[in-house]
């Protein structure tokens, strides 16, 4: 995880922290013995993101990190992941993003857009920073495609930082609540083609692929196959 402010709040991944009885927190640069112990203040399993807070007493000054802006990084762009992998202690690993908006689904039925990154991330990294080159927070390190040691393979996924600020009001409150359409859209765009077997003008518009039953949707009329 990483301190977000001076009052000891830290974010990590909810799978982290999730079920966890006693939750503590150790410092880079400190001693292997020297630990605080923290509160969870709230937890969101879409983005799989919790926010705690240090509540035993702690350092006078906590390094604070600064928040980038995840929507600017493109493929190519050099990042930063920090991390604890293997419980190696605090390991930096160097690469680029690979790609945006890979689909992760936190939640049956509904997913997350990440950043894809060739910097290393293995377990023990889960929860920690992914950084641009100007040492800004761009996003949470929080999934991998392994072999079956459960290795680094070069395709790692950071949990943008722009959803978590989005969410962060919420997290503080204890609980993060969104609005249910109840259908499944088609991932795929609609080309002239259907444009014209579905009589639009246009190709904009999204193909409504399933209506969940006695949802927001269905009572609403809308059925598969809507634009």
């Amino acid at each position: 995880g990483f301190v977000i402010d001076a009052d000891g709040y830290v974010l990590t991944n909810n799978h982290v922290v999730e079920g966890a009885d006693r939750i503590f927190v150790s410092q880079f640069g400190a001693g292997r013995t020297e630990e605080y112990e923290a509160e969870l203040v709230g937890h969101d399993v879409l983005t799989d993101s919790a926010l705690i807070r240090l509540t035993d007493q702690r350092p006078d000054a906590l390094g604070v990190v600064t928040f980038g802006d995840s929507d600017q990084m493109q493929p190519g762009d050099w990042v930063m992941a920090i991390g604890n992998p293997f419980g190696l202690g605090h390991t930096v690993t160097v690469g680029v993003v690979s790609a945006r908006g890979r689909p992760f689904c936190g939640v049956s039925g509904r997913e997350q857009n990440m950043l894809q990154t060739d910097a290393a991330i293995n377990p023990g990294n889960s929860g920690g920073p992914l950084l641009n080159i100007r040492g800004e927070v761009v996003g949470i390190n929080t999934s991998i495609i392994a072999d079956q040691r459960a290795a680094n393979l070069g395709i790692g996924f950071a949990m943008p930082i722009n959803l978590i600020r989005d969410i962060l009001p919420q997290l503080r409150r204890g609980k993060v609540i969104r609005g249910v359409i109840g259908v499944q859209i088609s991932r795929d765009p609609i080309t002239p083609r259907m444009a014209e077997a579905f009589g639009l003008p246009g190709t904009n518009g999204a193909v409504v692929s399933a209506v969940t039953e006695d949802g927001p949707a269905d009572e609403g009329g809308v059925q598969p196959g809507d634009v």
